[in-house]
């Protein structure tokens, strides 16, 4: 309910009833509205318009477009004050009425969501998971990339709650078949949070997942990221080259777009074109051209980056090589003097070499265009407050490549109040990164097998696992997380 509208979303649906504010301020009554609702409306709106008649569909999508900005999507004031509010204390809160949307408001129901994702922005949470199950609804917060169920609620809740951000989100309330993306925008507490919203049908009723994107991310620098100093300046040299590919690896959370990100960052200047093609646009970044992928009218990742070629481009940025067309495409646009960074789902840095091979790029064109690979994996820092000491035994000294040492301490996890009895506070990035050499180049050229191909890259270089164990010997991270994100690279590594 905005402003202009003194009709509750929740009479609103109930009665098939609602006023439509704006240029053309109208009464829509759906088919089976009730009429005595339409004069209650009327009565409290005190102005005479138009009604119109609508069909339950195009009723409900007018109910997403006139409430989408209610609550957290535009009371601003109400979410910052809400902020502080407990979220166990809302759900107690929480009339115990059988159905919330035939209660007098939906108040209730905004109330929970502000405090649900103000809970999530204070505990720094990356994603929201409303998941309905027969007797629950699990409400569950990814917080360091960990998944933690912070309440259940009844399952009665889910209709409302599910309902309601698809309004905020403007989706399709009556459309509960399909899966559904939607976007919001929100302010807590003077921080701006944009929330992308996914909605999949299940087996009782529909999951939701909001990611939170902070804008700051958007600002990131390649000093922020928790690179060492040597990998670093790779990177840096890598991007100075006027043209080639650069390629970030690694699983679906790793951080890659935050690095890209950081990479056009430093790029971006005024005398620099700097186009992307993204799945979705994640952050906004003043002065960069984003353009957003939409597969239902046919702007996909080639076709988005074959039209940006179009527009005088120094520099491109792919969300993402998916296939064989927009790898050709991608280096295509390396041979013509653009300098082209992107990410590649796969495990190690020198796999992406195979894998664009195994789209179809010819050899010769990955030894011409290739300038640097980095694969990255996130792991959780230890609390500095509470971490605690001890000496390895012989297992994970070997697991180590420390076999024999007895000079290493590690550390371990406890849990404090200034980690909230976690034993961890915040991530850092683990990298490795392939500089492509003339030896590299020829390799590549000639057809290679990934594990000759690793063998030269890495001769002077730390592999991930070799990085992540520099990690675990200066007390940042304990041995459980790096061997979480990289046991296979170190086995192959022969640690």
């Amino acid at each position: 309910m905005t402003s202009e509208t003194p009709v509750t979303y929740a009479f609103a649906r109930q009665k098939g009833v609602a006023f439509r504010p704006g240029d053309a301020p109208a009464f829509l009554l759906r088919k089976d509205g009730d009429r005595l609702g339409l004069m209650e409306v009327r009565r409290v709106v005190g102005a005479s318009h138009p009604v119109v008649s609508c069909e339950a569909g195009e009723f409900d999508k007018a109910l997403s477009d006139i409430y989408a900005y209610d609550g957290l999507g535009a009371d601003t004031e109400t979410a910052d004050h809400e902020a502080g509010e407990s979220l166990s204390r809302l759900i107690d809160e929480m009339p115990r009425t059988e159905d919330l949307l035939d209660s007098a408001s939906d108040a209730p129901v905004i109330r929970l969501i502000n405090g649900m994702i103000a809970e999530a922005v204070r505990t720094a949470a990356s994603d929201i998971h409303v998941e309905p199950f027969v007797d629950r609804v699990s409400i569950r917060y990814r917080v360091d990339g960990v998944l933690h169920e912070t309440v259940s609620v009844s399952p009665r809740l889910a209709a409302p709650l599910v309902s309601r951000i698809k309004v905020m989100a403007r989706l399709d309330i009556a459309e509960k078949r399909v899966p559904q993306d939607g976007r919001l925008s929100i302010t807590l507490g003077g921080q701006s949070v944009d929330v992308r919203v996914s909605t999949l049908p299940s087996r009782h009723g529909e999951r939701v997942v909001l990611r939170l994107l902070d804008n700051s991310q958007a600002r990131f620098r390649l000093d922020d990221l928790g690179m060492p100093e040597s990998l670093l300046a790779d990177m840096r040299k890598a991007l100075a080259q006027p043209n080639g590919i650069i390629l970030v690896t690694g699983p679906t959370g790793a951080g890659k777009t935050t690095t890209l990100y950081a990479g056009l960052n430093l790029l971006n200047e005024e005398t620099r074109n700097i186009l992307t093609v993204e799945d979705p646009v994640e952050y906004a970044i003043d002065g960069v051209g984003q353009t957003q992928v939409n597969a239902k009218v046919g702007m996909t990742f080639a076709a988005g980056l074959r039209a940006i070629l179009r527009q005088d481009p120094d520099i491109v940025m792919v969300g993402e090589i998916r296939d064989g067309e927009t790898a050709q495409i991608a280096v295509q646009a390396s041979l013509t003097g653009h300098l082209v960074l992107s990410t590649v789902h796969t495990n190690s840095a020198v796999a992406a070499i195979a894998r664009l091979r195994d789209m179809g790029v010819e050899s010769y064109l990955l030894a011409s265009t290739l300038t640097a690979i980095v694969a990255q994996r996130l792991v959780r820092r230890l609390c500095t407050h509470c971490r605690e000491a001890y000496t390895p035994d012989a297992a994970e000294l070997e697991l180590m490549g420390l076999a024999g040492r007895s000079d290493v301490t590690l550390y371990r996890p406890t849990g404090c109040s200034h980690c909230k009895s976690t034993g961890f506070d915040g991530r850092t990035g683990v990298y490795e990164l392939v500089m492509v050499d003339d030896a590299l180049r020829k390799q590549i050229h000639d057809g290679a097998r990934e594990s000759e191909m690793a063998a030269q890259a890495f001769a002077q270089r730390k592999t991930l696992f070799q990085n992540g164990v520099d990690l675990v010997l200066a007390g940042t991270t304990p041995l459980s997380e790096i061997l979480r994100v990289s046991r296979e690279e170190g086995r192959d590594a022969g640690v």
